[in-house]
């Protein structure tokens, strides 16, 4: 009989962070979805195949639905019509299974909003899509990697 690696006992945790600093949990959240799409390509030349790389810039997007219950779908919705930048960071509540401590986007913005229709059955949902400028993720050692590189202008 084989046993599991591990046993997920963990719960997560989704907040943003305002343009003025202030720390809102977004509460009740149905999925946070953060994509880190690193992009290269193979370079191929008439002679041979897979003679370099051409690497594309990164791209940090996310996505999340929330109950349009609490204040946070009010509040996501002012953030995406005043095009406001914001941080979303992702971190254990509770338990110690997940791979990381802290995952957080900055310089985030909403570029879409998709509320669901109201129905009888429950409270309607709204999905928020966009993307970050930066990410910081902190593994559960203790390690940080930060993405993609940032110069000044």
């Amino acid at each position: 009989m084989s046993s599991p690696e591990t046993s997920w006992n963990t719960r997560l945790a989704v907040r943003y962070t305002d343009d003025k600093g202030v720390d809102h949990e977004i509460s009740p959240i149905q999925s946070f979805t953060p994509t880190f799409a690193t992009t290269a390509e193979p370079l191929h030349s008439i002679e041979r195949t897979h003679v370099g790389v051409v690497v594309q810039p990164y791209s940090l997007t996310f996505s999340l639905t929330v109950n349009a219950i609490g204040p946070a779908t009010a509040q996501l919705t002012a953030l995406a019509l005043n095009a406001t930048e914001f941080s979303i960071s992702m971190q254990e509540r509770s338990g110690d299974d997940w791979s990381f401590s802290t995952i957080v986007l900055s310089r985030c913005v909403i570029t879409s909003a998709s509320p669901t229709a109201a129905t009888v059955a429950g409270a309607p949902q709204a999905t928020f899509s966009g993307f970050s400028m930066h990410v910081d993720a902190t593994d559960a050692g203790g390690a940080k990697t930060s993405g993609p590189l940032q110069s000044a202008l």
